[in-house]
């Protein structure tokens, strides 16, 4: 039976399969990334000039370089010691896109707690994240 349903997929479906689990993969070692705080690695997974869509750069899109994306993790980091991402969910998207609800939390150096349900928008060219575009109640 199985290989019956396999004989039924035309080999665009399995590529575009091969390619969502490709961009899954790539995406869940980015955040695995990020809750080891190895920003430059984080960093890597970006293009050299990717655009950006964030609250906290503003309303407009903003391109950043890998050492603008590792200063600024490096500087949430100190505001925030124990940031940590949980994914909640991953929708693969067409070709290029994937999106993905997390939940970010952690503590300042106070103790104050919070938690932040967050989406976003990856856009994954050449085994690359060109866009990023986060969607969050600032």
């Amino acid at each position: 039976m199985a290989l019956l349903v396999f004989y039924g997929c035309s080999d665009s479906q399995i590529n575009s399969l091969d390619n969502d689990r490709e961009k899954v993969k790539l995406v869940k070692a980015y955040f695995d990334s990020f809750n080891q705080h190895n920003w430059k690695k984080m960093a890597g997974f970006y293009a050299d000039s990717a655009a950006f869509k964030d609250p906290s750069l503003g309303i407009e899109i903003v391109k950043q370089s890998k050492s603008q994306i590792i200063q600024k993790y490096s500087e949430m980091q100190q505001i925030f010691p124990d940031l940590r991402d949980s994914i909640i969910t991953i929708y693969p998207s067409g070709d290029k896109h994937v999106v993905v609800e997390f939940e970010t939390r952690g503590a300042a150096r106070d103790h104050t707690r919070f938690k932040l349900p967050i989406c976003t928008i990856f856009t994954i060219e050449n085994n690359l994240i060109t866009q990023d575009f986060t969607y969050y109640d600032n």
